[in-house]
């Protein structure tokens, strides 16, 4: 058996959910008369206590039908200079809706609001306007934002009536390392990304939410990206199951991430990035000169271990539910082994 460090958008679904998945009653969603779509929808919408929610493809349609349903063409928006919008959606936001992208100065997901501020353009011929923020929690450098940071941005969006969009794709896990109702951290957005395939372990699928205003634009919008989906009840029953069973395990993995980084600090040169380890996510270097990415990267899959590379320099490994501590102990007994030789 695998054991896969890459992502925990690699997880399986459970067999809870794959027995959901067989037996689901659907119908069209296009149409709106999926029932088990419409269940998982109002389910999250009552969750999140947002107005309506819309059930897309994939966590990066998510953000970008919602940055199309926020925005004009021409529009700026403003993003964390180290978010998944900014790094990891192809260009999307230029592409499919026609805004410029202007990244923020952030610290690992934390805006420093003063700075946020003086990036809102005013009232001049020459500006676009700024027609969206985006904040991201828990952010993909592996912290927890912060819910007075949050809220902070929040109330300055709104004394200036710009909207603010939460990419929310590990929202859970965010609320998890908190210690606070993910509810919570949604509130902070007009409107949210919710990720079902991630560490949740549904095969496929996310979660907008936001008002029925909002809701009802994106619903077209999807249909216009291509996103229309028909028996779409197969996939969402997986996605009930996600949230009503599997969020409440996450700090498993939590548990699992902090111990793999105890673990990793074993090997020499192996310096762990303690202050990013607030979820399931790992990040650390190893010095080139004890092992190199190359024969690190193909060492460890030949022993059915599968790793990233580098991304600026850091690796970074990510627990799952699929990923127990003893295969984490299996890792470093690998690692170690290929380091010896």
């Amino acid at each position: 058996m695998w054991i896969d460090l890459r992502s925990d958008t690699v997880t399986q679904p459970t067999a809870a959910m794959r027995q959901a998945m067989a037996y689901a009653e659907v119908g069209d969603d296009v149409y709106g008369d999926d029932p088990t779509v419409n269940q998982l929808e109002k389910l999250a919408s009552e969750r999140f206590e947002k107005e309506a929610a819309l059930f897309v493809p994939s966590g990066t349609f998510g953000n970008q039908v919602a940055i199309m349903s926020h925005t004009q063409r021409g529009n700026e928006i403003l993003v964390g200079d180290e978010c998944h919008i900014l790094m990891h959606e192809v260009g999307g936001a230029a592409v499919l809706s026609g805004v410029q992208t202007r990244p923020f100065p952030t610290d690992d997901g934390r805006v420093d609001v003063c700075k946020l501020e003086k990036m809102i353009r005013g009232n001049d011929i020459h500006f676009p306007n700024t027609g969206l923020i985006c904040m991201e929690n828990a952010h993909s450098a592996g912290t927890a934002i912060p819910l007075e940071n949050m809220q902070t941005v929040c109330q300055l969006a709104k004394s200036q009536n710009i909207p603010v969009h939460i990419d929310g794709a590990r929202i859970f896990n965010a609320a998890v390392a908190l210690g606070v109702d993910a509810k919570e951290i949604a509130a902070c957005g007009d409107s949210v990304n919710v990720c079902l395939s991630k560490g949740l372990c549904a095969p496929v699928g996310s979660l907008l939410l936001g008002s029925n205003d909002f809701i009802r634009k994106a619903r077209k919008n999807r249909k216009l990206m291509g996103g229309g989906l028909r028996q779409a009840g197969i996939l969402a029953a997986a996605g009930i199951i996600a949230l009503t069973e599997m969020t409440s395990r996450l700090s498993e993995d939590h548990k699992n991430a902090r111990y793999l980084a105890d673990r990793l600090e074993e090997i020499d040169s192996c310096h762990v990035r303690r202050d990013r380890l607030d979820i399931n996510m790992v990040f650390f270097t190893l010095d080139e000169s004890v092992i190199s990415e190359s024969a690190l990267v193909s060492g460890l899959n030949s022993e059915k271990i599968k790793i990233n590379g580098q991304e600026d320099g850091l690796y970074r490994f990510v627990t799952n539910h699929d990923v127990s501590a003893a295969a984490i102990d299996q890792v470093i007994e690998k690692m170690k082994a290929l380091i010896v030789q």
